[in-house]
């Protein structure tokens, strides 16, 4: 059959025909690919030359039509995962891994590899030349290269066994969180919320055939409003359970899956050489050591522990004005909206108006212009893989040249995996033989239009779209020549730095007047209001802050200890968390068992990469805010030292030759108010 993964692209700026492109297309491509691939492998081993053109470049052009097509399959995977597509999942994970490690784990390769590698310094080789070589000789070392042959062939039951697992848990996080309906049938228990919450409801109810009812499920637009504004709290309650046990002893459970991820984790670090599977990751992070990131997000709890008492107080004064005596999880949400009205007057409702999502996509092109010049222009003629997707083509607008492909995909649906991301269609780089221009999308859950109201977003929805469009910006102006060190392929605790520092931008007047105004009148977001989203900055930044040094410090259990410590999950979590924990922990609840971050995503002992980079940011942003923050001057630097190197340099020196000095942990602590 014709497969549209075989062919070259024939659409506009090489574009992926998703169109075209079935399900049933990937297994048949890759089997061919790879069939290929090996041949041209062979070959590849069977001569002698060592240098870099040959073993780096050559080889490289040998597997990309592979690696391409398994990175079409993993988007679509996460954001159009049909029952097709995760059928045949598995498969795929399992033909990848196989090939994968028959490249990494060949001894002949390798040694070309090592060959290159140890005369690196004798071929004339650019910084970026040498660095690439390295990075791939390390890649190959700690993938098993070094290892006896028995040993190589359980690290390849290893890799498969996880990249099954990974898959596993992924998809009963989605299929739990699709599952679960909350139908209510009277009126009176949506007291409290906005208008917009009520008539979302009602349009989810008639799609689920239950007509006069109101129904909530546990997609984030759906699920917040609920708990934030809804005054019955009985079903606060049922919802917050419904959504912090949907994989914890339910019929999607990801415990033994945890554990076994974690065991199989641990061995492997154990079999190339490492203590744990946290000293093998943190090895290529800034961070670089266990110590180091528990030294670190231990400093923060010691500064942020007195706020967070401090807004627990607060609180729990609200709840016990209702009658509560002890507050818990499902009331955090509601008494902190009833809060935040209280001490600066403002909500998510009185701000949704001035956050029309096609508004507040035009101001951060108008950020983008601003900053870099950049002029992004919506187009009808590349493929979408949903009709919800949008795509623009980015040009600079002073030399008119074509900067990338930018794809967006804003609204939840069953096919989609929750939460925000950024990800590369196209890595920026050599296909080939020729540097090519990248095409990069993000992807959201939002607050969908209803019938009578466009998509109105929440502060918090707008600060995630600002976050996802920086590391937009990270993949489209990458300027580099080989695409492992393009865009976001650098170290882990340093990618969130070109997303964090965006979102500074949002509390300040001169972005929001590009873009807040009134839906209905075209008024522009009164004065007092952003005075208001300036101070908002700092509310709660204590209980915020613990929130998310809990979410570190759960990783780093996990993965800088034995692994037969977690016995029970439930009871190793809480635990663990205890410290940073204010509310009573639920029965029947769990954190872990939905954290996909480090289960099923790329953050397994780099979730304290977070707080880390907003080290980095906070301090960077001094610089915009002291210039001025549309400074063209400061925002080239920031575009040529961070955005367009990628990988190229280790990030800490990338970083003083923006900033002139190492960052300051206490920016970040001025900024939260914590000092």
């Amino acid at each position: 059959m014709q497969n549209p993964l075989l062919e070259t692209p024939t659409a506009d700026h090489g574009a992926y025909g998703f169109d075209k492109i079935k399900p049933a297309h990937f297994i048949p491509a890759l089997t061919a690919a790879i069939e290929t691939a090996k041949r041209k492998l062979e070959l590849f081993k069977l001569d002698a030359r060592t240098h870099f053109q040959h073993v780096i470049v050559e080889k490289g052009d040998l597997t990309e039509p592979v690696d391409t097509i398994a990175g079409i399959f993993f988007n679509l995977h996460s954001a159009e995962c049909t029952e097709e597509l995760e059928r045949i999942s598995p498969e795929v994970s399992e033909i990848l891994t196989r090939f994968g490690n028959d490249v990494t784990l060949d001894p002949v390769i390798f040694a070309k590899v090592k060959g290159c590698y140890e005369s690196r310094f004798d071929q004339n080789l650019t910084k970026e030349e040498l660095t690439i070589i390295e990075k791939t000789y390390r890649s190959y070392v700690r993938n098993g290269a070094l290892l006896a042959e028995s040993e190589k062939e359980r690290l390849r039951e290893l890799d498969e066994r996880l990249a099954k697992l990974g898959l596993t848990f992924s998809q009963n996080v989605l299929k739990a969180t699709n599952e679960y309906l909350m139908e209510v049938t009277d009126r009176a228990d949506l007291a409290g919320l906005p208008e917009g919450a009520v008539e979302a409801a009602a349009e989810l109810a008639e799609k689920k055939e239950r007509p006069g009812s109101w129904c909530f499920n546990l997609d984030m637009p759906s699920y917040l409003p609920f708990m934030t504004y809804a005054r019955n709290r009985d079903l606060r309650k049922t919802l917050f359970l419904a959504g912090a046990s949907k994989t914890f002893n339910t019929k999607y459970d990801n415990q033994d899956s945890l554990k076994e991820i974690l065991l199989l984790r641990t061995e492997r670090a154990k079999l190339l050489g490492y203590n744990t599977h946290a000293d093998y990751v943190l090895e290529e992070r800034m961070a670089m050591s266990p110590k180091k990131v528990h030294d670190f997000l231990e400093e923060l709890l010691v500064k942020a522990s007195p706020h967070a008492q401090k807004d627990l107080e607060k609180l729990r004064t609200l709840a016990r004005e209702d009658g509560i005596s002890e507050l818990q999880a499902y009331d955090t949400a509601y008494y902190s909206e009833i809060l935040k009205k209280r001490e600066l007057a403002i909500d998510d409702e009185m701000l949704r108006p001035y956050f029309k999502l096609e508004s507040v996509v035009s101001g951060i092109f108008e950020v983008a212009q601003r900053l870099y010049g950049l002029k992004f222009s919506e187009v009808q003629n590349i493929p979408k893989y949903h009709e919800d997707v949008r795509t623009f083509e980015v040009h600079d607008e002073a030399t008119k040249e074509f900067v990338g492909l930018f794809y967006t995909d804003f609204f939840p649906r069953p096919t989609k995996r929750g939460g925000a991301w950024m990800s590369g269609i196209k890595e920026q780089g050599m296909y080939q033989g020729r540097i090519e221009r990248p095409h990069i999308m993000i992807v959201c859950n939002f607050t969908k239009p209803t019938k009578t109201k466009p998509s109105l977003l929440t502060l918090d929805e707008v600060l995630t779209l600002y976050h996802e469009f920086g590391h937009a910006l990270h993949g489209l102006l990458s300027k580099v020549k080989y695409r492992d060190l393009s865009g976001t392929n650098v170290y882990w605790d340093f990618v969130e730095l070109p997303s964090q520092i965006m979102e500074n931008w949002v509390l300040e007047k001169d972005c929001l007047d590009l873009f807040a105004r009134h839906y209905e009148t075209g008024a522009p977001i009164p004065e007092d209001l952003v005075r208001k989203i300036k101070a908002s900055g700092k509310f709660l930044e204590g209980l915020a802050t613990l929130r998310q040094l809990s979410f570190a410090f759960l990783d780093m259990a996990y993965h800088s200890q034995d692994p037969k410590a977690v016995t029970d999950v439930g009871e190793f979590e809480a635990a663990t968390i205890a410290r940073t924990s204010l509310v009573p922990r639920l029965p029947g609840t769990s954190i872990s068992t939905s954290f996909s971050h480090i289960f099923a995503g790329g953050y397994s002992a780099g979730y304290y990469s977070y707080k880390w980079a907003e080290v980095l940011d906070a301090d960077a942003f001094e610089v915009f805010k002291t210039s001025g923050i549309f400074n063209r001057d400061v925002a080239r630097k920031f575009r040529e030292f961070i955005l367009e190197k990628g990988g190229t340099e280790h990030p800490m020196e990338l970083y003083k030759k923006f900033r002139g000095q190492e960052p300051d942990v206490g920016a970040l602590l001025r900024r939260a108010g914590l000092h």
